[in-house]
């Protein structure tokens, strides 16, 4: 029996879950960093992650290449990116070796697939493949997490964000996931009334649950960021850059984890639980 959302939230229907499933973009964060960035570093940082902030969150993100322990909430991604060496992901794949009867064994409650949304002739592949992803997830008793991220397609010079995130809600909100995960409409700055009208916008089109994202978003500007989606009906949050980066500029990665990062995600935590419409509302 697939669990419900509860798996992932806390108990009051909210979620601030943490993403720790970074590959490429990770690589290259610790370089950027002057830090070692091979996969003994990366799997200490992702390591380091969990051990200070999974306790606090409502659930967390890993990829395949990290063995996690066992703990509730635990998401898997099931996306191979197509990303160039320090490169952003232009597209994705389901991740064929990622196997969700053995994920659930291994403990995972959700896979999450990654979907990048163009106005291209890809579209039809992309549905498909989030239908799959959420047919997946369902025969193997878990839940499913789908990801959209909008990009502009080669040469669209009429790209516009907002717009852009509501149409791929429009047409992947369809396949039901269990819970919908979108950007922060207009990156979290300008008119607060409007970010919260496009977050409503969301909330209308989809018929699930959604959370938002920090990928885009600059790290200081991500609470209020946060505010504002659930005040647009945003359950809460599943997000890694704005929550674990300021580990990244220090020598003691750590003690900032455990201090600063945590502060962090508490701030989010309350943000959510203050905002947030819990996914028991839903209808």
């Amino acid at each position: 029996m697939t669990p419900t959302l509860d798996a992932l939230a806390y108990p009051d229907g909210t979620f601030a879950m943490v993403a720790m499933d970074q590959r490429e973009s990770l690589r290259a964060m610790l370089a950027e960093h002057g830090r070692p960035d091979g996969p003994a570093a990366i799997t200490a940082f992702k390591a380091a992650v969990a051990e200070h902030l999974a306790p606090l969150a409502s659930g967390f993100l890993i990829d395949k290449g990290y063995d996690a322990p066992r703990r509730p909430g635990l998401i898997l991604a099931a996306d191979a990116l197509t990303q160039e060496r320090g490169g952003p992901v232009t597209d994705t794949q389901l991740d064929e070796s990622v196997d969700p009867h053995a994920a659930r064994e291994a403990g995972a409650v959700a896979l999450k697939l990654l979907v990048i949304w163009k106005r291209d002739d890809q579209a039809d592949r992309r549905l498909a493949m989030s239908a799959e992803f959420v047919r997946r997830c369902a025969d193997a008793g878990l839940l499913s997490v789908l990801e959209p991220v909008v990009q502009p397609a080669p040469g669209e010079d009429d790209f516009e964000l907002d717009a852009a995130i509501v149409e791929a809600a429009e047409v992947l909100g369809p396949v039901r996931p269990d819970l919908y995960k979108a950007q922060v409409p207009s990156r979290g700055l300008g008119d607060p009334d409007q970010i919260i009208k496009t977050c409503e916008q969301l909330t209308n089109t989809l018929e699930v649950p959604w959370v938002v994202l920090s990928n885009g978003v600059a790290r200081d500007d991500f609470p209020r960021a946060v505010e504002l989606a659930c005040r647009g009906g945003a359950s809460g949050t599943l997000a890694g850059r704005a929550l674990w980066t300021p580990a990244l500029e220090t020598d003691d990665p750590a003690s900032v984890l455990a201090t600063t990062c945590r502060e962090r995600l508490a701030l989010i935590a309350g943000t959510v639980r203050q905002h947030a419409r819990p996914w028991t509302q839903l209808g």
